[in-house]
């Protein structure tokens, strides 16, 4: 009877104790599945409790810096030294050039000199290369040197719409094939470029010649896979301004001309009764025109333009036909004297009216031919 009194006196103060275990769990906010294992390392206080939120447990560190400055491109130095120019055609757009470029670089793992190529070639079997030094040459300041020496044609198509006032350049243009501005680009030596002061180019004043470089991209991976097509190649453009005397080039080209139509406006000045001799002259004008013209033309392209001198035997085409129209209109008026006084001083009219309205049109040509030159 005592042993019972006692395990019911043993089972109420457990249960006490469990009463106010689990008020204290409450108090602290802690679950009833944890509170054994709190209560088994101790009692924590609560001002020991931090939360942490779950974003925070997971978040990863700060990745490294990757927009780190890419390395600055090699600068290859650069010149050039134009040693002579011939052979200027114009009805292939073509030029011959013999002329030095020369490269100093400081990475031994470069060789400019012999990855450089010309962009802008006519008839490349036609060129003659030559490397003035097998291996590259050392220079005082540490820095490598290469040289070559390239003879050949050389191709830019040619504006000719003011012709025979046009301003032409006269381009060179290399690029090195292998490596991209990324890597290596040019840039211009003390003097860039030099032309021979001996150069004499017939027809034609030589003006001063400059070296320009430009980042070259091609819209283009050229098939290889490990590009992705955005690459751009330093490239030199030089440039050498010619231009025609303006004297000499206008007596040669438009005296003949003039002459013609001179010949031509005689028709006005002939008796109206001679009929077959008036006719005969203004063919005969026509006739020497044409032949002219395609004498001259002859060492020209084939352009879809008009160029000046285009415009001018145009002009002087119809002076001869009207004048030829005039002869034929009055040829059926009848032979009397009085008829024929009338005819000659309708002549003399038109003679004045055709020849201001030519000189007219010729001046305006001019004039708009006759431009300063390009600006490139």
């Amino acid at each position: 009877m005592n042993v019972s009194c006692v395990g019911r006196c043993v089972c109420a103060a457990v249960m006490r104790l469990t009463v106010i275990l689990l008020a204290l769990v409450s108090a602290v906010g802690l679950s009833p599945a944890t509170a054994g294992e709190a209560g088994a390392v101790g009692a924590v206080e609560p001002s020991a409790q931090v939360a942490v939120p779950d974003a925070a447990v997971n978040e990863a560190p700060p990745p490294a810096d990757a927009t780190a400055p890419a390395p600055e491109p090699i600068k290859i130095i650069t010149g050039v030294y134009i040693n002579d120019i011939q052979e200027l055609d114009f009805r292939t757009h073509s030029y011959a050039v013999d002329l030095y470029v020369w490269f100093r670089w400081s990475d031994k793992d470069l060789t400019p000199s012999k990855t450089m190529e010309f962009m802008n070639r006519y008839a490349p079997d036609d060129h003659v290369r030559d490397n003035l030094y097998e291996e590259p040459k050392e220079m005082p300041d540490g820095t490598r040197y290469g040289i070559i020496r390239n003879q050949g044609r050389f191709s830019a198509k040619f504006q000719l719409e003011t012709y025979p006032f046009d301003h032409q350049v006269l381009r060179i243009l290399f690029e090195d094939s292998v490596g991209t501005t990324a890597a290596q680009s040019y840039a211009a030596d003390a003097v860039p470029v030099a032309i021979n002061p001996n150069i004499a180019l017939p027809g034609f004043k030589i003006g001063t010649p400059r070296l320009e470089f430009v980042a070259n991209a091609y819209p283009t991976n050229f098939g290889d896979l490990t590009s992705d097509g955005t690459e751009a190649y330093s490239r030199a453009v030089v440039s050498v301004p010619i231009e025609r005397p303006l004297t000499a080039l206008s007596v040669k080209t438009f005296v003949p001309v003039f002459l013609i139509i001179l010949c031509a406006a005689l028709v006005f000045f002939v008796r109206p009764v001679y009929v077959d001799g008036r006719i005969g002259l203004g063919i005969t004008a026509l006739l020497t025109l044409v032949a002219l013209q395609i004498t001259a033309g002859s060492s020209l392209p084939d352009v879809d333009y008009l160029m000046l001198i285009d415009k001018v035997y145009l002009v002087s085409y119809a002076f001869i036909i009207l004048s030829l129209f005039r002869v034929v209109s009055t040829s059926w008026s009848g032979g009397h004297e009085e008829r024929e006084r009338a005819i000659s001083r309708g002549d003399r009219i038109w003679a004045l009216v055709l020849g201001l309205a030519y000189i007219g049109s010729i001046s305006w040509i001019m004039w708009s031919g006759i431009s300063p030159p390009p600006v490139t």
